[in-house]
């Protein structure tokens, strides 16, 4: 498959392209929505002040000749937007952001070969996001074309970019939230489960 057959693929077929072959995308639990939709709100304020755009996860990106990726979240600065009508991407964001999952394939992907491709792509940071681990990496391309470890936070407010400090209190705290919420929802659940027996029928 073609990076453009790739982009001309019907929104119902999920997956990214990896040597020309539609790879299969990780299954996406609440937890990894919420965080991403975090980050979306907090790098759309920042990206706005400087007249950049904020993507979500759908979005497709040409990293080589024939391997095409779908970060969870990516921000264009002015002079890096690419055109709107655009199915495929091929203007390297300024940053890709992906939020890690627990499952080996995944963190593979997300640390050894998604790390190679957007440091080949030219996008300048690369931010792993790890809700389990509570944690936020940040990686810079240097001059060799290779990322660096700029950053390594799980608590208090990280730089991510110049002008943007990402709060990860306020983004755990908001995560231990949601994980009360869906505890007390299921409390519920299973006390209304008990509190209709089944009825068994007279004749």
């Amino acid at each position: 498959m073609t990076l453009e057959e790739w982009a001309a693929l019907d929104e119902e077929v999920e997956g990214e392209l990896v040597d020309g072959i539609l790879e299969e995308e990780e299954m996406p639990s609440f937890l990894h929505e919420i965080v991403v939709a975090w980050l979306i709100r907090t790098l759309h304020t920042w990206a706005r002040q400087r007249r950049g755009l904020v993507a979500s996860s759908e979005t497709k990106i040409a990293v080589g000749p024939r391997r095409g990726r779908k970060s969870d979240v990516s921000v264009y600065l002015p002079g890096r937007v690419p055109p709107l009508a655009d199915a495929l991407v091929r203007v390297p964001p300024h940053v890709a952001v992906e939020v890690a999952s627990p499952h080996p394939r995944d963190v593979r992907r997300d640390r050894v070969d998604k790390l190679a491709d957007y440091a080949r792509a030219g996008v300048p940071y690369y931010w792993i996001v790890d809700p389990q681990l509570r944690s936020l990496e940040i990686f810079e391309l240097g001059r060799g074309g290779r990322y660096a470890v700029a950053l390594t936070a799980s608590r208090g407010r990280a730089p991510g970019c110049r002008g943007l400090s990402v709060d990860l209190d306020a983004l755990w705290s908001e995560v231990d939230e949601a994980a009360r919420a869906g505890a007390r929802s299921g409390r519920r659940r299973r006390s209304a489960g008990r509190g209709h027996p089944t009825r068994s029928g007279r004749s």
